[in-house]
């Protein structure tokens, strides 16, 4: 069974703080503030039309990918990427 959220193509819009992804009904966003070395993921919002396609897991996942190569350190304020490095044992 192939990942849906791997042909999600996602953005860092890093002037906007967010990752960005264009999916039916609009866009997908992580947004962040950076902190120093810390990255703050403040929230994520997938249109209704896109939810439970693995949206938010491509955005999730693009945005700690980035962080790690940046070497950030991630404070999960949103719930929904929290309860995305609980799943995948990301820290």
């Amino acid at each position: 069974m192939s990942n849906q959220s791997d042909k999600i193509e996602v953005k860092n819009n890093q002037g906007a703080h967010r990752f960005e992804a264009q999916v039916d009904g609009g866009m997908a966003v992580a947004a962040y503030e950076l902190s120093g070395r810390d990255i703050v993921f403040t929230h994520t919002e997938v249109p209704e039309q896109s939810r439970g396609e693995g949206v938010g897991d491509a955005l999730a996942k693009a945005g700690l990918d980035w962080a790690r190569e940046q070497g950030l350190t991630v404070v999960p304020d949103c719930p929904f990427i929290a309860a995305y490095m609980t799943r995948h044992g990301a820290s």
